[in-house]
């Protein structure tokens, strides 16, 4: 709850600085050339999609990763595999010192893991059936450690404050560039011109496409955070082992869009398109298991 209070308080610690911001310097500054902004409006709308948009997608994530993946969660085990993935889910809990998650299996051929939840005492951990089938024993238990490791460090929260903080920016800074363009290069005197919103649009692209590779990064560190959990838990030896062994998954991932940052690993790429990677090559993070760079 406390992860949960501090996203709030950021989120509205923004809103405040950018309405003194906007107040204080850019809006008389505006007044000078013969526009006026209307702060409170982008202030609310900042508010609604930025840190708004960001939140209930946070308190939504389990019920909408239950529903994506179509998991089952375990109740009552129903055999011995399930047992021991409960058993197991629960030592690592009790070792981070958090509430027992909820746990669940959903269908997929590909090896895959992935916890999410608002709270740290009120998570979910899931785990493909192509997991269960090709991993050891061993091999899986550190995986296991690795998304309690998430919900221990609070990283889903995280992740949800970055975005909050960065698209509350991107829909202030894209309005403000749209009325500089519209007032001071096409000259527009009357309400709002086609340059406002055309400016306003490419500007809130370009922004977004800035922040995704900012929230990215983040998204990739505590990946390597993860993995030394993983390694605490179960042991560095194991989580190596799990790594090497998702190295060799062939299947796609086919956990949805909106989950698949939390999962055990990701689409690689190569290029630009390393930029927007949520997790880091698989390779990067062996390396850094073996040097223990990260911790």
């Amino acid at each position: 709850m406390k992860r949960v209070s501090l996203f709030l308080m950021t989120n509205l610690g923004i809103l405040l600085l950018l309405g003194i911001m906007l107040n204080v310097f850019i809006e008389p500054m505006m007044a000078r050339e013969g526009m006026h902004m209307n702060t409170t409006f982008i202030l609310i709308l900042a508010a609604v999609l930025g840190m708004g948009g960001s939140f209930i997608s946070l308190a939504m994530s389990k019920m909408m990763a239950k529903r994506m993946t179509g998991m089952r969660v375990i109740d009552k085990p129903a055999n011995p595999t399930e047992q021991w993935l409960v058993d197991t889910v629960r030592r690592h809990a009790q070792q981070a010192g958090i509430g027992m998650p909820e746990v669940g299996v959903y269908e997929a051929p590909e090896i895959n893991a992935f916890a999410t939840g608002m709270k740290r005492d009120d998570a979910l951990v899931a785990v493909s059936s192509g997991l269960l089938r090709q991993m050891s024993s061993d091999e899986a238990e550190a995986v296991i450690g690795h998304e309690v490791a998430h919900i221990q460090n609070g990283d889903m929260v995280t992740l949800a404050l970055i975005q909050g903080v960065l698209n509350t920016f991107v829909i202030v800074l894209s309005r403000v560039v749209g009325m500089f363009v519209d007032k001071v290069i096409f000259k527009n005197q009357r309400g709002y011109g086609p340059g406002f919103w055309i400016t306003t649009i490419i500007a809130q692209v370009v922004l977004g496409i800035i922040a995704s590779m900012i929230v990215q990064w983040f998204s990739r560190q505590r990946e390597y955070r993860a993995d030394l959990g993983g390694a605490n838990f179960a042991g560095r030896e194991k989580m190596i082992a799990a790594l090497e062994k998702l190295k060799k998954n062939v299947e796609p991932s086919t956990l949805p869009e909106q989950v698949e940052a939390f999962g055990i690993s990701g689409r690689m790429g190569s290029g630009f398109r390393r930029l927007m990677m949520s997790h880091p090559p698989l390779e990067d993070r062996i390396a850094a298991l073996r040097e223990r760079r990260y911790g």
